[in-house]
């Protein structure tokens, strides 16, 4: 660190010119980069993914997202058997003007489970192409659009409405409507850097507060502009915009944050400028890079996923930390060199001794470790104990319904007409044989409503393709209801001809194959790897090995928390206005643990890389750990507070999935930055003493730092709390 910071004070022009021309190149890529972002949620290799795939290169169609359900509604006084001429010519001009969609309703299939119980409603089951973003429209509320504004004119109206489990999704995210929509990225982000800014405005009281947010303009906007070239090389999902944006905010302004406040502390004890800023990206440029490395390490673990989607995620996601390090041990000190105090005025707070309140509390985990520790282990404990129950999946229907609108309500009619809730979900086998015998087979399975197959002209049969539609008995969401997925795969698969089953539940379950049966290795690879580069950072086997230890003790109670909040529904619905999802989003664990497996362990590297300077300089544990704490409990409180702003700004977003995501991240860096880094660390720091400077000759040669030996014991001190 000491050359950068030589490098950085010598050329501090040339290294703003260079920020600033990332900037505006950044700026002018951003749009390009958001628009080559891609919808692609697909998951190769698993059979229900290789069918999808099967039946939409012999029929052009997309299954991955269940299909649409337009309804038909005739007058009181009327059935559908009055009308039947109107509704057909209904959908003969809906395949008649979008040839590429498979429609199969009750004419074609000539099968009254197409019909409710009191016969004034039919429905059609929809597939289109696959879509190419979140703004295509469903085929649903296309088909309202189109058809139900023309039969409107007719005296004798027919009701023309569009549901279906996307279309509920895109209801639920645009309040219960057809148009609409959430907070856009930019208010987010916005939102995010105005709680910032407040937290800031407190911790240093002056415009200091200004260049963290300036440092994170400039993180967010260059990892656009860095992002653009990997959209050419491979499909980058949409949901990196997000991630970049807010998740860049926090980092960059929490990285930032460590910098400038080591700067202003050297500055108070009397150093000059040049001096301060040295001396402040030396240390706190240290922590930085290393708290950086170990986000780039978490997130690396996505790109060993045989998910594409989650690959680009974990691709895409490892520019934040990435761009946020290098701007902040380049751009923040080449910024306090050029510009000096000026900045940090109007000057209210002195930094030259530790925090008040934080020494103190360390002093009392000192004098009562036990305590600390045991409180520590049953609050989490506690928090943990739901996520043995966790179920993986898609929000429940019954989650996408708490707002009023008219896709909502003709879902609710339908089922109210008698038909099942697993017709937004069906279950598809495609076959190249004969499909009466794979339609008798499926009679006997559990779980399934019925079975049905089309005449060509609907879509449903190209040659000697043929795809079974099987409407289950309910929604086939998460791994309970998706048992029978796995009866039909049973029931069919000896059947000649038969080539797969997809759906949305099949597709569910390969997600979840596909995900998470690497999961172990990677736990163990990760766990490998952050060890190394902690065990670097601090000089210490034991710091690097509880660190690993308590990360993944913090992950299972915040995974615990989602599980309560959203699977169980306590708290859903008072702060987000959603019912109960039944199972926890199928993608958002794996992101989770991407994510906060490097985030969480920010506030570890900021805390005992701050302690371990403090022990190299006195030599007692206990004094280390109350001047450490002391001078980063309010940094690590201010920077976590930080980031759950911008995890608070991200739940604003449309969909459930992203607030269950964003619940997540939020709730895992406040236990992080609380219940483990201000009661577990300083506590096992205490109990574990002389032992928590300990690296070994051998090892430290390996990893090219000096080493440190286990030094006989000395009799434990506790200090009186430094007073500002």
């Amino acid at each position: 660190m000491e050359r950068i910071a030589d490098f950085v004070l010598r050329h501090r022009r040339a290294v703003i010119l260079f920020w600033f021309f990332a900037f505006v190149a950044g700026a002018g890529a951003t749009g390009t980069t958001v628009d080559r972002l891609t919808a692609d949620f697909s998951v190769p290799g698993q059979p229900g993914f290789d069918t999808s795939k099967a039946i939409n290169k012999a029929l052009g169609e997309d299954t991955d997202n269940g299909p649409s359900i337009p309804v038909i509604t005739v007058p009181e006084g009327q059935t559908v058997d009055d009308r039947r001429d109107d509704i057909e010519a209904i959908w003969n001009k809906v395949r008649e003007e979008h040839p590429e969609w498979r429609v199969a309703d009750w004419i074609t299939t000539n099968n009254d489970n197409l019909v409710t119980k009191d016969r004034r409603a039919t429905y059609a089951v929809v597939y289109g192409p696959p879509a190419d973003s979140f703004d295509d429209k469903p085929f649903g509320i296309e088909i309202a659009d189109e058809y139900g504004a023309e039969q409107a004119e007719d005296a004798e109206v027919l009701k023309v409405i569009g549901t279906g489990y996307f279309e509920l999704a895109v209801s639920d995210a645009e309040g219960g409507g057809e148009e609409g929509g959430g907070p856009g990225v930019l208010f987010e982000v916005l939102f995010g850097a105005l709680g910032a800014l407040l937290v800031l405005t407190f911790v240093f009281a002056s415009f200091l507060a200004l260049l963290p947010i300036l440092i994170a303009a400039v993180s967010i906007v260059a990892t656009f502009g860095a992002l653009l070239p990997f959209t050419y090389a491979m499909d980058m999902n949409i949901v990196l915009q997000f991630l970049v944006a807010l998740i860049g905010l926090g980092v960059a302004i929490d990285y930032s944050l460590l910098v400038v406040t080591r700067w202003r502390e050297e500055r108070d004890h009397g150093r000059d400028n040049h001096d301060a800023v040295k001396t402040a990206v030396e240390q706190a440029g240290h922590s930085v890079v290393f708290s950086g490395a170990a986000v780039a390490i978490g997130l690396l673990s996505l790109t060993f996923l045989n998910v594409p989607f989650l690959r680009s995620m974990g691709v895409g996601g490892i520019l934040i930390p990435l761009i946020s390090t290098l701007a902040t041990i380049t751009l923040t000190p080449a910024i306090l060199a050029a510009v000096g105090p000026r900045i940090d005025r109007p000057r209210i707070r002195k930094e030259a001794t530790a925090s008040r309140f934080w020494s103190r509390w360390s002093n009392g985990v000192v004098k009562r470790p036990w305590l600390a520790l045991g409180a520590a282990l049953v609050m989490l404990g506690l928090l943990a104990a739901p996520v043995f129950g966790i179920k993986l999946g898609n929000a429940e229907t019954s989650s996408l319904t708490t707002k009023e609108g008219p896709i909502v309500t003709q879902y609710q009619e339908l089922v109210d007409g008698g038909v099942p809730r697993g017709v937004l979900t069906p279950i598809e086998v495609f076959t190249t044989g004969d499909t009466n015998p794979v339609i008798e087979a499926l009679k006997g399975v559990d779980g399934v409503a019925f079975a049905f197959t089309s005449v060509p002209e609907s879509g449903f049969a190209k040659g000697s393709n043929s795809v079974i539609e099987v409407i289950p008995t309910n929604e086939t969401v998460n791994s309970d209801s998706n048992k029978v997925v796995g009866q039909v795969r049973d029931a069919v698969e000896d059947i000649p001809g038969v080539v797969g089953v997809t759906g949305m539940g099949a597709v569910l379950e390969d997600y979840n194959k596909g995900i998470y049966a690497k999961v172990p290795l990677l736990l163990v690879i990760l766990s490998v790897l952050t060890f190394i580069a902690l065990t670097r950072a601090f000089r210490s086997v034991v710091l690097a090995a509880k660190a690993v230890v308590l990360n993944l003790i913090s992950l299972a109670a915040t995974f615990g928390v989602m599980v309560w909040v959203w699977q169980d529904g306590h708290g859903s619905e008072t702060l987000f206005d959603v019912q109960s999802t039944g199972s926890i989003i199928f993608w958002t664990p794996i992101m989770i643990f991407a994510f906060l497996y490097g985030l969480s362990m920010d506030y570890e590297v900021f805390i005992l890389t701050r302690v371990r300077e403090e022990y190299d300089r006195t030599g007692e544990t206990n004094a280390a750990l109350i001047e450490g704490l002391g001078r980063t409990g309010r940094l690590v409180t201010s920077a976590a507070l930080i980031l759950f702003l911008a995890f608070v700004s991200l739940a604003a977003s449309p969909g459930t999935d992203i607030k269950v995501l964003a619940t997540g991240l939020g709730v895992g860096i406040l236990l992080d930055a609380t219940i483990v880094r201000m009661l577990l660390v300083p506590a096992l720091v205490v109990l574990f003493g002389r032992w928590n400077w300990y690296l070994p000759a051998g090892l430290a040669k390996v990893l090219r730092v000096e080493p440190s030996p286990l030094l006989p014991p000395k009799p434990a001190s506790v200090p009186e709390p430094a007073r500002v």
